[in-house]
């Protein structure tokens, strides 16, 4: 398990430091390395995004974040400035929300297993369903909405949890890009409001800019650190204007540098295995 410590204790730390994180798993051929010897800090209210391609560990590092993996060596440790609050809530690549809950039930649920009073549960789930745009399909099934829409209750419903950190893996990729771009302008709105630390995976050099404060390009597997990428345009962002500035084509082409030699490789390791 991730080693929470308080924030208040630990002054001028990061509010998620990664020492020398190594994950390996058996198979039939032996120990396979997804990540290895991983160490980066991520401050507090970083809106941090992990690119790399695909197989080099990314998904298996936001699930060690997320306790849903351990470390086989190494450590993660997140600073806790609210010791009350859940650690995280994680928003998957696919659908995640419950399909026999409604947009309101489904986005209540981590404050309502927390025992949040009622009226705090109230004033919070309805100020997320109002930021996503989901008011008016509060009453609705997961059936009945689009897949656009069943990712804005999953965003609504980490946000509404309020955690120390965001993850989020993927979360437009299966989405059209007209449905992604929305979601990203609305995911950068909400983000500004509390500016959480965030740790953002996806395959996209253009959302990462677009998004990220700072961007981590990983290597082909086995998982490393190519690169720590500071993105220096002002927030807040408005996804059009920033697309538009010849300053964003150089960042996105300057990490796409880093990043076209580790796909190369990845696309050699796989069909060297097929």
């Amino acid at each position: 398990m991730n080693q929470i410590k308080a924030h208040k204790d630990i002054l001028a730390t990061p509010k998620i430091r990664i020492a020398n994180l190594t994950k390996q798993f058996p198979t039939a051929d032996g120990l396979f390395t997804a990540i290895d010897n991983i160490s980066i800090d991520i401050a507090a209210g970083t809106f941090f995004v992990i690119v790399g391609p695909s197989g080099c560990g990314k998904t298996t590092l936001l699930r060690i974040l997320g306790d849903l993996e351990t470390p086989s060596s190494g450590s993660v440790e997140v600073y806790a400035e609210h010791p009350g609050k859940p650690g995280n809530s994680m928003v998957f690549q696919g659908d995640s929300i419950f399909p026999w809950m409604t947009v309101w039930e489904n986005a209540a649920y981590g404050l309502k297993l927390r025992g949040v009073p009622d009226a705090q549960v109230r004033e919070t789930v309805g100020h997320y369903l109002d930021k996503t745009g989901l008011t008016k399909f509060a009453k609705r099934y997961p059936y009945q909405l689009s897949g656009g829409m069943k990712q804005r209750v999953s965003i609504a419903r980490a946000f509404a949890n309020d955690p120390e950190i965001l993850l989020m893996d993927e979360p437009f990729s299966a989405l059209d890009e007209q449905n992604k771009t929305l979601l990203q302008e609305e995911i950068l709105r909400i983000w500004e409001e509390d500016k959480k630390t965030v740790v953002f995976i996806t395959h996209s050099v253009d959302e990462a800019v677009t998004l990220g404060d700072q961007i981590m390009v990983m290597s082909a597997h086995p998982g490393k650190v190519k690169a720590v990428i500071d993105v220096p345009f002002e927030r807040p962002r408005e996804v059009f204007e920033l697309r538009s500035l010849p300053a964003y084509g150089e960042m996105v082409f300057q990490i796409w540098g880093y990043l076209r030699d580790e796909v190369q490789q990845a696309k050699a390791q796989e069909e060297a295995r097929t």
